[in-house]
Protein backbone atom coordinates (compact mmCIF):
# COMPACT_ATOMS: atom_id res chain seq x y z
CA UNK A 1 0.00 0.00 0.00
CA UNK A 2 1.19 3.55 -1.13
CA UNK A 3 2.99 5.66 2.00
CA UNK A 4 0.11 8.52 2.58
CA UNK A 5 1.61 12.06 1.29
CA UNK A 6 1.68 14.73 3.59
CA UNK A 7 -0.57 17.82 3.30
CA UNK A 8 0.38 21.00 1.59
CA UNK A 9 -2.60 23.22 2.48
CA UNK A 10 -3.04 26.93 0.30
CA UNK A 11 -3.87 29.88 2.36
CA UNK A 12 -7.82 31.40 1.63
CA UNK A 13 -8.17 32.27 -1.84
CA UNK A 14 -5.02 31.25 -3.03
CA UNK A 15 -6.04 28.07 -4.97
CA UNK A 16 -7.21 30.06 -8.11
CA UNK A 17 -3.85 30.04 -10.13
CA UNK A 18 -3.20 26.48 -9.49
CA UNK A 19 -6.36 25.34 -10.60
CA UNK A 20 -6.58 27.09 -13.79
CA UNK A 21 -2.79 25.03 -14.42
CA UNK A 22 -0.18 27.04 -13.14
CA UNK A 23 2.86 24.47 -12.08
CA UNK A 24 4.01 26.68 -8.44
CA UNK A 25 2.52 27.64 -5.51
CA UNK A 26 4.72 29.88 -3.65
CA UNK A 27 5.32 30.04 -0.20
CA UNK A 28 3.17 33.14 0.96
CA UNK A 29 0.18 31.78 -1.00
CA UNK A 30 0.95 28.13 1.25
CA UNK A 31 -0.86 28.01 5.09
CA UNK A 32 2.50 27.37 6.58
CA UNK A 33 2.08 25.73 10.28
CA UNK A 34 4.49 23.89 12.33
CA UNK A 35 4.43 20.45 10.96
CA UNK A 36 4.23 22.10 7.30
CA UNK A 37 7.83 24.35 7.93
CA UNK A 38 9.11 20.90 9.20
CA UNK A 39 8.88 18.69 5.95
CA UNK A 40 12.37 18.11 4.94
CA UNK A 41 13.03 20.33 1.62
CA UNK A 42 12.14 18.19 -1.56
CA UNK A 43 9.52 16.17 0.20
CA UNK A 44 6.77 14.67 -1.78
CA UNK A 45 3.28 16.03 -0.75
CA UNK A 46 -0.29 16.61 -1.89
CA UNK A 47 -1.42 20.41 -2.28
CA UNK A 48 -4.99 20.80 -0.62
CA UNK A 49 -7.00 23.98 -1.54
CA UNK A 50 -8.27 25.38 1.30
CA UNK A 51 -11.70 23.31 1.58
CA UNK A 52 -9.48 20.26 1.91
CA UNK A 53 -9.86 19.04 -1.86
CA UNK A 54 -6.52 17.38 -3.48
CA UNK A 55 -5.59 19.66 -6.70
CA UNK A 56 -2.23 17.24 -7.31
CA UNK A 57 0.82 15.66 -6.19
CA UNK A 58 3.83 18.40 -5.74
CA UNK A 59 7.52 18.60 -4.56
CA UNK A 60 7.89 20.85 -1.69
CA UNK A 61 10.66 22.73 -0.18
CA UNK A 62 9.14 25.08 2.72
CA UNK A 63 12.76 27.19 2.39
CA UNK A 64 11.78 28.52 -1.56
CA UNK A 65 9.91 31.38 -2.73
CA UNK A 66 8.67 28.86 -5.36
CA UNK A 67 7.08 26.36 -2.35
CA UNK A 68 5.39 23.76 -4.46
CA UNK A 69 6.13 22.25 -8.00
CA UNK A 70 3.52 20.20 -9.54
CA UNK A 71 4.46 16.75 -10.42
CA UNK A 72 1.33 15.59 -11.25
CA UNK A 73 -2.24 16.38 -11.32
CA UNK A 74 -3.12 13.19 -10.65
CA UNK A 75 -2.36 13.34 -6.35
CA UNK A 76 -2.41 9.59 -6.19
CA UNK A 77 -0.11 9.05 -8.60
CA UNK A 78 2.88 7.05 -7.56
CA UNK A 79 6.28 8.63 -8.23
CA UNK A 80 9.09 5.79 -9.26
CA UNK A 81 11.46 5.24 -12.08
CA UNK A 82 8.09 4.30 -14.32
CA UNK A 83 6.44 7.51 -13.44
CA UNK A 84 9.57 9.43 -14.61
CA UNK A 85 10.62 6.64 -17.32
CA UNK A 86 7.43 7.41 -18.88
CA UNK A 87 7.89 10.96 -18.86
CA UNK A 88 11.80 10.98 -20.81
CA UNK A 89 10.07 8.51 -23.06
CA UNK A 90 7.28 11.18 -23.92
CA UNK A 91 9.78 13.88 -24.11
CA UNK A 92 12.27 12.02 -26.16
CA UNK A 93 9.51 10.69 -29.39
CA UNK A 94 8.51 14.47 -29.44
CA UNK A 95 12.35 15.77 -29.87
CA UNK A 96 13.38 12.53 -31.97
CA UNK A 97 10.24 13.85 -34.32
CA UNK A 98 11.31 17.72 -33.83
CA UNK A 99 15.20 17.68 -34.38
CA UNK A 100 15.53 13.96 -35.95
CA UNK A 101 19.04 13.22 -34.50
CA UNK A 102 19.49 12.52 -30.89
CA UNK A 103 21.11 15.61 -29.97
CA UNK A 104 18.54 17.82 -28.08
CA UNK A 105 16.84 19.04 -25.18
CA UNK A 106 15.45 15.77 -23.47
CA UNK A 107 13.55 17.44 -20.40
CA UNK A 108 12.82 21.30 -20.45
CA UNK A 109 11.42 20.89 -16.80
CA UNK A 110 7.71 22.06 -16.52
CA UNK A 111 7.09 22.14 -20.04
CA UNK A 112 7.98 18.53 -19.81
CA UNK A 113 6.35 17.59 -16.68
CA UNK A 114 9.55 17.73 -14.54
CA UNK A 115 9.72 20.92 -12.63
CA UNK A 116 13.22 21.83 -11.85
CA UNK A 117 14.68 19.68 -14.10
CA UNK A 118 17.22 20.11 -17.45
CA UNK A 119 18.20 17.36 -19.62
CA UNK A 120 20.31 17.58 -22.47
CA UNK A 121 21.43 14.35 -24.80
CA UNK A 122 24.90 14.26 -26.57
CA UNK A 123 23.81 10.93 -28.41
CA UNK A 124 24.62 8.18 -25.59
CA UNK A 125 25.76 10.83 -23.12
CA UNK A 126 23.31 12.89 -21.04
CA UNK A 127 23.96 16.40 -19.24
CA UNK A 128 21.44 16.54 -15.87
CA UNK A 129 20.96 20.17 -14.58
CA UNK A 130 18.71 19.46 -11.16
CA UNK A 131 17.58 22.90 -9.96
CA UNK A 132 15.21 22.35 -7.51
CA UNK A 133 15.01 20.34 -4.09
CA UNK A 134 12.39 18.34 -5.13
CA UNK A 135 14.29 17.02 -8.30
CA UNK A 136 17.31 16.37 -6.17
CA UNK A 137 15.40 13.98 -3.78
CA UNK A 138 14.09 12.07 -6.91
CA UNK A 139 17.81 11.94 -8.50
CA UNK A 140 18.08 8.22 -7.92
CA UNK A 141 15.38 6.83 -9.31
CA UNK A 142 15.96 9.80 -12.19
CA UNK A 143 19.30 7.90 -12.85
CA UNK A 144 17.30 4.69 -12.90
CA UNK A 145 14.96 5.89 -15.01
CA UNK A 146 17.37 6.96 -17.67
CA UNK A 147 19.19 3.98 -17.25
CA UNK A 148 16.17 2.03 -18.54
CA UNK A 149 15.17 4.30 -20.97
CA UNK A 150 18.26 4.77 -22.97
CA UNK A 151 21.28 2.44 -21.24
CA UNK A 152 23.37 5.84 -21.74
CA UNK A 153 27.22 5.57 -21.87
CA UNK A 154 27.72 8.77 -19.65
CA UNK A 155 25.12 10.98 -17.67
CA UNK A 156 27.08 14.22 -15.61
CA UNK A 157 24.96 16.04 -12.96
CA UNK A 158 26.45 19.48 -14.02
CA UNK A 159 24.29 20.90 -10.84
CA UNK A 160 26.45 24.23 -11.12
CA UNK A 161 23.82 26.48 -11.38
CA UNK A 162 23.83 29.26 -8.73
CA UNK A 163 19.34 28.71 -8.82
CA UNK A 164 20.64 25.98 -6.68
CA UNK A 165 21.72 28.07 -4.08
CA UNK A 166 18.01 29.50 -3.71
CA UNK A 167 16.93 25.98 -2.77
CA UNK A 168 19.50 25.47 -0.26
CA UNK A 169 21.45 23.07 -2.54
CA UNK A 170 25.18 22.50 -2.68
CA UNK A 171 27.07 23.45 -6.53
CA UNK A 172 28.66 20.39 -7.56
CA UNK A 173 29.53 18.42 -10.82
CA UNK A 174 29.16 14.86 -10.33
CA UNK A 175 29.85 12.56 -12.78
CA UNK A 176 27.51 10.02 -12.48
CA UNK A 177 28.24 7.20 -14.69
CA UNK A 178 31.15 6.86 -17.89
CA UNK A 179 33.59 9.25 -18.18
CA UNK A 180 33.07 13.27 -18.69
CA UNK A 181 34.91 15.28 -21.21
CA UNK A 182 34.65 16.42 -24.62
CA UNK A 183 32.22 14.65 -26.65
CA UNK A 184 30.74 15.30 -30.79
CA UNK A 185 27.62 16.53 -31.70
CA UNK A 186 25.52 16.82 -34.53
CA UNK A 187 23.90 20.16 -35.56
CA UNK A 188 22.03 20.74 -38.37
CA UNK A 189 24.29 18.92 -40.40
CA UNK A 190 27.77 20.16 -39.31
CA UNK A 191 29.83 18.31 -36.44
CA UNK A 192 30.27 20.21 -33.07
CA UNK A 193 32.13 19.42 -29.90
CA UNK A 194 30.91 19.89 -26.22
CA UNK A 195 32.90 19.92 -23.05
CA UNK A 196 30.54 18.09 -20.64
CA UNK A 197 31.85 18.87 -17.67
CA UNK A 198 34.00 21.91 -18.10
CA UNK A 199 31.80 23.90 -20.39
CA UNK A 200 29.02 26.49 -19.87
CA UNK A 201 25.70 25.25 -18.77
CA UNK A 202 25.53 21.79 -20.47
CA UNK A 203 28.22 22.10 -22.47
CA UNK A 204 26.63 23.40 -25.71
CA UNK A 205 23.32 25.58 -26.27
CA UNK A 206 20.88 23.82 -28.33
CA UNK A 207 18.34 26.73 -28.20
CA UNK A 208 19.79 28.37 -30.96
CA UNK A 209 19.68 25.71 -33.22
CA UNK A 210 16.84 27.14 -35.91
CA UNK A 211 18.52 30.57 -35.38
CA UNK A 212 22.24 29.60 -36.31
CA UNK A 213 20.24 27.42 -39.38
CA UNK A 214 18.71 30.80 -40.50
CA UNK A 215 21.69 32.83 -40.02
CA UNK A 216 23.65 30.23 -41.93
CA UNK A 217 21.56 30.83 -44.43
CA UNK A 218 22.48 34.33 -45.43
CA UNK A 219 26.24 33.26 -44.64
CA UNK A 220 26.77 32.23 -48.50
CA UNK A 221 29.81 34.32 -49.94
CA UNK A 222 29.27 36.35 -47.17
CA UNK A 223 32.24 37.99 -44.79
CA UNK A 224 30.49 37.13 -41.34
CA UNK A 225 31.62 37.52 -37.41
CA UNK A 226 30.31 35.71 -35.02
CA UNK A 227 30.49 37.99 -31.69
CA UNK A 228 30.36 35.60 -28.09
CA UNK A 229 30.99 32.46 -30.74
CA UNK A 230 31.44 30.41 -27.64
CA UNK A 231 31.86 27.20 -29.56
CA UNK A 232 31.05 28.09 -32.93
CA UNK A 233 28.02 26.94 -33.41
CA UNK A 234 26.79 30.32 -35.48
CA UNK A 235 30.43 30.94 -36.68
CA UNK A 236 31.42 27.24 -37.88
CA UNK A 237 27.98 26.58 -39.26
CA UNK A 238 27.95 30.08 -41.49
CA UNK A 239 30.88 28.58 -42.75
CA UNK A 240 30.17 25.49 -43.51
CA UNK A 241 27.15 26.95 -45.49
CA UNK A 242 29.26 28.63 -47.62
CA UNK A 243 30.40 32.01 -45.95
CA UNK A 244 33.58 33.76 -47.36
CA UNK A 245 35.67 34.33 -44.43
CA UNK A 246 34.39 33.85 -40.22
CA UNK A 247 35.66 35.33 -37.28
CA UNK A 248 34.96 33.48 -34.33
CA UNK A 249 35.70 36.19 -31.28
CA UNK A 250 34.95 34.83 -27.81
CA UNK A 251 36.76 35.44 -24.42
CA UNK A 252 37.26 32.02 -23.34
CA UNK A 253 40.19 29.97 -24.40
CA UNK A 254 38.97 26.64 -23.95
CA UNK A 255 35.70 27.85 -26.08
CA UNK A 256 37.38 29.40 -28.62
CA UNK A 257 39.66 25.65 -29.26
CA UNK A 258 36.28 23.81 -28.79
CA UNK A 259 35.14 26.13 -32.15
CA UNK A 260 38.49 25.56 -34.19
CA UNK A 261 38.20 21.76 -33.44
CA UNK A 262 34.80 22.14 -35.01
CA UNK A 263 35.98 24.04 -38.06
CA UNK A 264 38.04 21.06 -39.17
CA UNK A 265 35.66 18.58 -38.25
CA UNK A 266 33.54 20.50 -40.88
CA UNK A 267 36.83 21.34 -43.48
CA UNK A 268 36.45 25.00 -42.92
CA UNK A 269 39.26 25.95 -41.14
CA UNK A 270 40.85 27.74 -43.86
CA UNK A 271 37.85 29.84 -43.51
CA UNK A 272 37.28 30.18 -40.18
CA UNK A 273 39.13 32.85 -38.11
CA UNK A 274 39.80 33.11 -33.93
CA UNK A 275 39.91 35.97 -31.99
CA UNK A 276 40.31 35.79 -28.20
CA UNK A 277 38.97 39.06 -26.99
CA UNK A 278 36.27 41.26 -24.22
CA UNK A 279 33.46 41.42 -26.89
CA UNK A 280 32.70 45.25 -25.90
CA UNK A 281 36.29 46.23 -26.22
CA UNK A 282 37.06 43.93 -29.51
CA UNK A 283 33.73 45.75 -31.22
CA UNK A 284 34.93 49.17 -30.23
CA UNK A 285 38.99 48.48 -31.94
CA UNK A 286 37.59 46.43 -35.01
CA UNK A 287 38.75 48.00 -38.10
CA UNK A 288 36.17 46.36 -40.64
CA UNK A 289 32.88 47.80 -40.96
CA UNK A 290 31.67 45.78 -43.99
CA UNK A 291 30.85 42.38 -42.67
CA UNK A 292 27.41 41.33 -44.47
CA UNK A 293 26.49 39.15 -41.53
CA UNK A 294 27.27 40.44 -37.72
CA UNK A 295 25.66 38.12 -35.34
CA UNK A 296 26.13 38.77 -31.38
CA UNK A 297 24.77 36.39 -28.69
CA UNK A 298 25.68 37.66 -25.38
CA UNK A 299 25.67 35.83 -22.14
CA UNK A 300 22.87 37.47 -19.88
CA UNK A 301 23.95 40.71 -18.61
CA UNK A 302 20.30 41.15 -16.57
CA UNK A 303 21.11 38.19 -14.05
CA UNK A 304 18.42 39.73 -10.98
CA UNK A 305 15.64 42.20 -11.00
CA UNK A 306 17.88 44.47 -9.01
CA UNK A 307 20.14 44.67 -12.74
CA UNK A 308 17.18 45.05 -14.99
CA UNK A 309 18.00 48.73 -16.01
CA UNK A 310 21.61 49.02 -16.58
CA UNK A 311 21.65 44.86 -17.87
CA UNK A 312 19.25 45.83 -20.36
CA UNK A 313 20.97 48.90 -21.29
CA UNK A 314 23.85 46.62 -22.17
CA UNK A 315 21.90 45.56 -24.97
CA UNK A 316 21.73 48.92 -26.04
CA UNK A 317 25.42 49.45 -25.92
CA UNK A 318 26.05 46.31 -27.62
CA UNK A 319 23.84 47.03 -31.13
CA UNK A 320 25.49 50.30 -30.93
CA UNK A 321 28.89 49.28 -31.15
CA UNK A 322 28.00 46.10 -33.34
CA UNK A 323 25.44 47.61 -35.94
CA UNK A 324 28.53 50.09 -37.43
CA UNK A 325 30.36 46.92 -38.67
CA UNK A 326 27.43 46.20 -40.89
CA UNK A 327 27.81 46.82 -44.13
CA UNK A 328 24.97 48.41 -46.17
CA UNK A 329 22.62 45.67 -46.82
CA UNK A 330 23.80 43.50 -44.63
CA UNK A 331 22.32 41.37 -41.74
CA UNK A 332 22.16 41.47 -38.15
CA UNK A 333 21.53 38.88 -35.54
CA UNK A 334 21.15 39.60 -31.98
CA UNK A 335 19.84 38.17 -28.86
CA UNK A 336 19.18 38.05 -25.24
CA UNK A 337 19.01 34.90 -23.00
CA UNK A 338 18.32 37.01 -19.72
CA UNK A 339 14.81 35.66 -18.90
CA UNK A 340 14.03 39.46 -17.04
CA UNK A 341 14.27 40.65 -20.44
CA UNK A 342 10.86 40.72 -22.38
CA UNK A 343 10.71 40.92 -26.02
CA UNK A 344 9.10 44.61 -26.13
CA UNK A 345 12.41 45.90 -23.55
CA UNK A 346 14.75 43.75 -25.67
CA UNK A 347 13.04 45.42 -28.98
CA UNK A 348 13.33 48.94 -26.96
CA UNK A 349 16.88 48.33 -26.60
CA UNK A 350 18.08 47.13 -29.94
CA UNK A 351 15.70 50.07 -31.10
CA UNK A 352 17.72 52.40 -29.51
CA UNK A 353 21.08 51.28 -29.85
CA UNK A 354 20.51 51.64 -33.94
CA UNK A 355 19.52 55.28 -33.22
CA UNK A 356 22.46 55.79 -31.22
CA UNK A 357 24.65 54.00 -33.97
CA UNK A 358 22.79 56.37 -37.04
CA UNK A 359 21.77 53.43 -38.07
CA UNK A 360 18.17 51.99 -40.10
CA UNK A 361 16.64 49.11 -41.50
CA UNK A 362 14.16 46.76 -40.95
CA UNK A 363 13.44 43.59 -38.90
CA UNK A 364 13.02 40.44 -40.85
CA UNK A 365 12.70 37.92 -38.16
CA UNK A 366 11.60 37.90 -34.16
CA UNK A 367 12.33 34.38 -32.41
CA UNK A 368 12.58 32.46 -29.44
CA UNK A 369 14.60 28.66 -28.56
CA UNK A 370 14.37 26.13 -30.53
CA UNK A 371 11.66 23.40 -30.52
CA UNK A 372 12.94 21.10 -27.96
CA UNK A 373 12.73 24.04 -25.88
CA UNK A 374 9.19 23.82 -25.33
CA UNK A 375 6.76 26.61 -22.63
CA UNK A 376 4.58 26.03 -20.38
CA UNK A 377 1.53 27.70 -21.23
CA UNK A 378 1.12 29.10 -18.07
CA UNK A 379 4.63 29.77 -17.71
CA UNK A 380 5.02 32.21 -20.16
CA UNK A 381 8.00 33.61 -18.58
CA UNK A 382 10.07 30.98 -19.10
CA UNK A 383 10.12 31.62 -22.87
CA UNK A 384 13.50 33.17 -21.95
CA UNK A 385 15.21 33.44 -25.56
CA UNK A 386 14.48 36.56 -27.61
CA UNK A 387 16.18 37.20 -31.11
CA UNK A 388 15.98 39.53 -33.66
CA UNK A 389 17.53 39.68 -37.35
CA UNK A 390 17.49 42.87 -39.63
CA UNK A 391 18.56 44.33 -42.40
CA UNK A 392 20.53 47.52 -41.55
CA UNK A 393 20.74 50.38 -45.06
Amino acid sequence: MAKKLPTVLLRSGEDRRVRAGHPWAFSNEIFMDAETKALPPGSLATLRAPGGEALGLVTFNPHSLIAARVLSANPEATVDALFIGRRLAQAAALRDRLVGVPYYRLIHAEADGLPGLIVDRFGDAFVVQVNSAGMEALTPILLEALEAEFSPKTIVLKNDSPVRELEGLKREVVVAKGEAGSVELIENDARFVADLSGGQKTGWFYDQRDNRRFMAGLAKDAKVIDVYSYSGGFGVLAAHRGAKSVICLDRSQPALDAARQAAVLNGVDKIVGFEKAEAFEALEKQKSRGFDVVICDPPAFVKSRKDLKTGAQGYRKLVRLAAPLVAKGGFFFVASCSHLVDPPLFAEQVRRGLRDAERSGRILRSSGAALDHPVHPSLPETAYLKAMVLQLD
